[in-house]
């Protein structure tokens, strides 16, 4: 099942990096589809009066990673696999981390993309596919980019992978 979540977040990752590639020859990249959550999951809705601006950030979780950016936590109550791993490059500091939780992969990707939403990241590409979601979000402005692949497990918790750049 691991092998499978990584390849699984291996494709996201290349495919929000070609999604973010303002060289890229398909730059007009089709309209990413909304990820479907349940009802649960799902935000308030805000009236069309309303001017839109960023919505907060759901409270809880605890940090990926020692100074990893805002939209790096863990779902409240997941525990780590191991510690984050953790570097930095030409795109920035970044990581990636893996953890479980007894949420549904639903919920797990609907508190991540409200995470990554409430920082200022724009959605680049979201998946469901049997019992795996992903959603990935990126900053056209500092480069900073977020992916997180949830699967739900035979027997077991949710396995969630998140990994991310902070930009420059």
């Amino acid at each position: 099942m691991k092998r499978i979540l990584a390849v699984i977040a291996l494709s996201c990752a290349a495919a929000l990096v070609a999604a973010c590639d303002p060289k890229a020859e398909n730059s007009a990249a089709a309209e990413v589809p909304e990820p479907v959550a349940s009802a649960e999951a799902a935000p308030p809705t805000v009236p069309a009066s309303t001017p839109t601006a960023a919505p907060p950030a759901p409270a809880g979780g605890s940090p990926a990673a020692p100074d990893a950016p805002s939209f790096t936590v863990l779902y409240p109550g997941g525990v780590p696999d191991a510690p984050a791993v953790t570097a930095s490059g030409p795109a920035g500091p970044g990581g990636v981390v893996t953890y479980t939780t007894d949420a549904d992969p639903d919920a797990v990707i609907a508190f991540h993309r409200a995470r990554a939403e409430a920082a200022g990241l724009t959605t680049a590409m979201a998946m469901n596919q049997g019992e795996a979601r992903a959603y990935g979000a990126a900053s056209t402005d500092t480069g900073a980019s977020f992916q997180v692949v949830a699967s739900a497990t035979e027997d077991g918790p949710t396995s969630v992978q998140l990994t991310w750049s902070a930009g420059h």
